[in-house]
């Protein structure tokens, strides 16, 4: 353990202004609050804030942060309160011990749910003051380095998961690879001990080989470039053990087939010596082709910038090169440590390197609950990154594989919301084509758009994901709430009674509902059914057959009685809405239809001779009489129909099928040949229509057509 006044001298090295006298008052309440407790080491528990501490010297910060290390842990673990910190220490320790002991005391909890409420809160923490997220960084270091102490395996492996899968991702968000690189190793060699054994091992083997090697390129390196006038300094780092396993696995290669195990750095003055040194080096030696990047000019949104190139350099070798100043270098190691902006306050979040908080933020802010907040938050920070740019040449950082969707939200929520078409570099492409460096992207919005459900298929970043799940679940929410108002309105009637929202009140404690509108959308989701709500309403109630069950299944057909007032009016919705087509039948305005409540679902529409209601003839209440709104046939809205067609199997008798449909103003949405043989094919087609009407005609059309053998409505 360092002495008191080692501490502070090592605070005043870096800072002469800094505070000492309160650092050696919170050096000494700290010590005296741990007084006797231990570790599970055995060391004096007081060593682990002193731990912290130290690290926090080394990342350079304030004189508040290096206090509140050496304080976080007194609130939760001894008699000291937070009352008693603030009237120490000041108000701006004790709202930055608060926030750290918060964190703690959730950290306690094991469980997933837990572990994602840990990560959410710590983000809420971080976004009021960044400098809660340096002392968490510096105390799970000061952990996992005396992790091994503890016994319990199943407790290390969980706290190695948990620094590899957030507080490393965080570290390096802030640009601090030096603790980012700690924390990932310390967390590997518990997870995956004997791969991290073995690299380590064979790492050993190469440094004990190949020290001079290594000399003799830096030597080399630096030779050249100075005979051309580059100022500079050259020095080799060893790659640690997880970024060379995490890269074998990327690869799928062994070690042996590693290239670039050592990488080399040129530090330089200024920003075109960097440039200089890059261009003396590649013509000095040949470059290898795909491994330049230029994070000068595009820094990475955690502000790291620095120029990396790969090279067939001296000896014959390939070998990685990053070329940087040496204001980059402080940056890159320490990240935002390395910025004096907390002297101003930290918790003014703003710049481009925290660009990536904000979007934590706006995913916190839709995500539906902590586990779905975390894996959103995971597909934001494991992915590398695309850079592209909006028409007026603002840059945005994606994760690799977003798509223009990705992009529209990441400019704002509201323009992803509206997306309605994506012009890449001035070219009309589908919203699900995937973005690549230095690409130009234009949204086309539109004020009728909203989000589609199946956009959640193609989207990569955390931010669009959660944005569309909300938005689904309101939408569902309000057509639960619609289908089930409708439901009960109509068994209420059927009953003889007056239906209104007021009538249901007595009983929502049976089923566990808040309001009204809560046991409205459980009716309408097909939770409870609309008969039980109404005999729950009214206990004595006998009520003749409902409507639903005046439709009886008959063999293969089906006997729908004349609802009349009684069918519920639909018109077809999005998939994975409250109501909607079923894919077995794909009913279109105009044919007899059937509702067959799901549970959790809501009302999935057949047709009335769909064979997958011979599954629910034992189910009546599961039943609803629906039918067309009025306007639905002749509207402009298109629905799905499917054929299925058998074409002879010669020249021209596809584009003969195709051209027919779009001179019948049909649109092909899907084709598959399911059968072929040596003269005919079997196609299933989706062709986009307005109604029954509408499909007929173009099967009638179809028929005339002599490539066509036959032609059938499709029902599978």
């Amino acid at each position: 353990m360092i002495r008191q006044f080692e501490l502070v001298e090592r605070v005043k090295a870096y800072d002469p202004g800094a505070d000492e006298d309160t650092l050696n008052r919170a050096y000494v309440f700290s010590m005296k609050a741990h007084g006797s407790q231990s570790r599970a080491s055995g060391d004096p528990y007081f060593s682990h804030p002193l731990g912290v501490a130290e690290i926090l010297t080394r990342l350079k910060l304030d004189t508040a942060s290096i206090v509140t290390g050496l304080l976080h842990d007194t609130v939760e673990d001894t008699e000291a309160t937070l009352e008693e910190i603030e009237e120490l220490f000041g108000p701006e320790i004790g709202r930055l011990v608060d926030g750290v002991t918060k964190l703690s005391r959730l950290e306690l909890q094991s469980d997933n749910t837990k572990h994602a409420e840990n990560f959410r809160k710590l983000v809420l923490a971080m976004s009021n003051d960044i400098r809660v997220l340096l002392v968490k960084l510096a105390d799970r270091l000061h952990n996992m380095q005396t992790l091994h102490f503890i016994k319990d395996p199943d407790k290390r492996r969980r706290i190695a998961v948990e620094t590899m899968e957030i507080y490393a991702p965080l570290a390096e968000r802030m640009g601090m690879h030096q603790l980012k690189d700690e924390l990932e190793n310390l967390a590997f060699a518990e997870v995956n001990p004997d791969a991290y054994q073995s690299i380590t091992q064979r790492l050993q083997f190469l440094r004990e080989q190949g020290t001079d090697l290594s000399n003799k390129v830096v030597a080399e390196l630096e030779k050249v470039l100075k005979e051309q006038g580059v100022a500079c300094t050259v020095s080799g780092r060893e790659k640690t053990p997880y970024s060379i396993w995490r890269k074998m696995q990327k690869k799928q290669v062994e070690f042996e087939q590693l290239s670039d195990i050592m990488a080399f750095r040129v530090m330089v003055e200024d920003v075109p010596a960097c440039y200089q040194a890059l261009g003396v080096l590649h013509s000095s030696y040949s470059m290898i082709p795909g491994r330049f990047k230029d994070f000068i000019s595009t820094p990475k949104p955690n502000d790291y910038q620095s120029l990396h190139t790969g090279i067939i350099g001296p000896h014959r070798l390939r070998i990685e090169v990053q070329i940087r100043t040496r204001q980059m270098h402080e940056v890159a190691e320490m990240g935002v440590a390395a910025h004096w902006g907390y002297k101003q306050g930290l918790e003014k979040i703003d710049g481009r390197q925290y660009r990536w908080l904000r979007e934590l933020l706006d995913i916190l802010e839709h995500a539906s609950g902590p586990e779905e907040f975390l894996e959103h938050t995971k597909l934001e920070m494991f992915q590398d990154q695309v850079f592209c740019f909006s028409p007026k040449g603002d840059l945005i950082a994606l994760p690799r594989g977003a798509c223009p969707v990705d992009f529209a939200y990441a400019v704002h929520s509201e323009i992803g919301d509206r997306c309605v078409g994506a012009k890449i570099n001035g070219r009309i492409v589908p919203l699900r084509t995937v973005l690549t460096n230095g690409d130009q992207v234009e949204i086309v919005t539109s004020r009728a758009q909203t989000p589609s459900p199946t956009w959640e298929r193609f989207v990569v970043t955390g931010k669009a994901r959660a944005c569309i799940r909300r938005f689904i679940r309101t939408q569902q929410r309000t057509q639960y709430i619609e289908l089930g108002r409708a439901l009960l309105q109509k068994e209420f009637q059927h009953g003889g009674y007056e239906y209104s929202d007021k009538a249901i009140d007595g009983v929502l404690k049976k089923y566990k509902a808040e309001n009204a509108e809560d046991l409205i959308a459980q009716v309408g989701e097909g939770l409870v059914t609309a008969r039980e709500v109404m005999v729950a309403v009214f206990p004595g109630s006998r009520t003749p057959a409902s409507p639903t069950e005046k439709i009886v299944p008959i063999g293969r057909q089906r006997q729908k009685a004349k609802g009349g007032a009684f069918a519920l009016p639909i018109r077809g919705l999005i998939p994975g809405m409250a109501v909607h087509f079923a894919g077995c039948c794909h009913p279109l305005p105009g044919d007899r239809i059937v509702g067959i409540v799901t549970t959790g679902k809501g009302v999935t529409i057949h047709t009335i001779d769909c064979e997958t209601l011979e599954g629910f003839a034992d189910t009546p209440e599961r039943w609803i009489d629906v039918s067309w709104e009025k306007d639905s046939e002749g509207d402009d809205s298109f629905h799905t129909g499917r054929l299925n067609v058998v074409i002879a199997n010669q020249l021209g008798s596809l584009g003969s099928l195709t051209t027919v449909i779009g001179k019948n103003n049909g649109n092909i949405m899907n084709l598959k040949i399911v059968n072929r043989s040596q003269d005919f094919f079997e196609i299933l087609i989706d062709v986009e229509v307005k109604d029954v009407k509408h499909l007929t005609n173009i099967i009638a059309a179809l028929r005339a057509t002599p490539s066509i053998n036959s032609v059938e409505r499709a029902r599978g």
